[in-house]
């Protein structure tokens, strides 16, 4: 490999379907029935529980954003300080969004499409585009044959050693937390998501009404405040929120022995309960990330509603071997940047290196 491609489609991904149920199809049927019966009961949206997830998580980050841009008159270290909660209450709507896509938060496809698409401007996310891409990430999670769409990229060993140096430098430019949770907020929520990168017409159509949504709002709230409050108010929790998110996002599948196997040999239920981890968080914690520390079982069934996650992680003992992670062991985890094939665990800079000394021949 001679270049370094963070890749937006997958061309060997032939599903037709962007919902989640696709990607069963690679499961064996009689396991397919096992997991059913086990999710079944979890994966049942409920109204008035997906109206109280809304109501603690929209209304007051909008209420949030208000006292924001009133603290401005007060000062500016306010308006900070209230940034921490608003990214907190946007990040827990990010999750709210996510399961709009999965058609998991609200009882009918049409519902969670139109309530879905409204979140994603708050976001800045086009709720097509994303539905299909993370309908890819659910269909091939732990595929080192079908990677790069809907996940952080993540390149073998091998694949490193092979690269010319410019190559592996942008690499490992991009895997530098600083890049990654800094920088990465800004790519993420605001530039990447505005082009559509896929061909398929609905999905085009979603990157643009979005972007005209946005257009519209963020031209009116710089005509009635002025486009410096705007920037003051906005910036703050975008950056908190986007960074807490790609950390999120990153330790879920990035931990020591997690699940990267050839295609040949790839499982669904391993990829899920394998390659997803269970990170534990503070209850506080788990509140403002929507319960999504518990990844090994959405991954099992991304039709259970956030709101559903914990009570099936507790009474089903399928969900109990897992990996768990805790806060500590998700910030250690932004140490490991490839995967190492031979080992079948992610390897840090220094491993690499140590191999690669080990490997040479000694002189006398």
């Amino acid at each position: 490999m001679n270049t370094l491609t963070f890749a937006t489609e997958d061309p060997s991904f032939t599903t037709q379907d962007p919902s989640f149920d696709s990607s069963l199809a690679t499961a064996d049927l009689e396991q397919e029935r096992t997991w059913q019966q086990i999710v079944g009961p979890y994966a049942r949206p409920h109204v008035g529980r997906a109206t109280l997830s809304l109501a603690t998580s929209v209304v007051p980050f909008l209420c949030l954003w208000v006292l924001m841009y009133w603290a401005l008159d007060v000062s500016y270290l306010i308006t900070l300080a209230l940034a921490v909660p608003a990214a907190g209450f946007l990040l827990r709507t990010y999750i709210l969004f996510h399961d709009c896509t999965h058609g998991s938060l609200l009882p009918g496809k049409r519902a969670n499409a139109w309530v879905g698409t409204v979140l994603g401007w708050l976001v800045f996310t086009p709720f097509g585009r994303w539905r299909y891409e993370h309908a890819v990430h659910h269909a091939t999670a732990g595929d080192l044959d079908r990677r790069f769409v809907g996940d952080v990229p993540t390149y073998t060993v091998a694949e490193y050693r092979s690269w010319s140096l410019p190559t592996r430098l942008a690499y490992r430019m991009y895997r530098n937390p600083a890049v990654m949770f800094g920088l990465g907020p800004i790519y993420a929520m605001v530039l990447e998501p505005r082009w559509a990168g896929i061909s398929k017409p609905r999905i085009r159509r979603s990157v643009w009404v979005t972007n005209l949504a946005l257009a519209a709002v963020v031209t009116g709230l710089c005509l009635l405040i002025g486009w410096r409050a705007f920037l003051l108010v906005e910036v703050p929790f975008v950056f908190l929120s986007g960074g807490v998110g790609i950390w999120l996002f990153y330790v879920q599948h990035q931990f020591d022995d997690v699940y990267w196997v050839r295609n040949d040999d790839w499982s669904y239920q391993d990829a899920a309960l394998l390659g997803s981890s269970y990170l534990k968080l503070p209850k506080i914690l788990q509140f403002f990330t929507g319960n999504i520390g518990l990844h090994h079982v959405h991954h099992l069934s991304a039709k259970i509603p956030n709101y559903n996650l914990q009570r099936a992680h507790d009474q089903e003992t399928i969900f109990h071997g897992s990996h768990t992670v805790t806060f500590m062991d998700g910030v250690r985890a932004t140490r490991l940047k490839l995967w190492d094939e031979d080992e079948g665990r992610m390897v840090t800079w220094r491993d690499v290196r140590g191999a690669k000394k080990h490997a040479s021949p000694t002189h006398a």
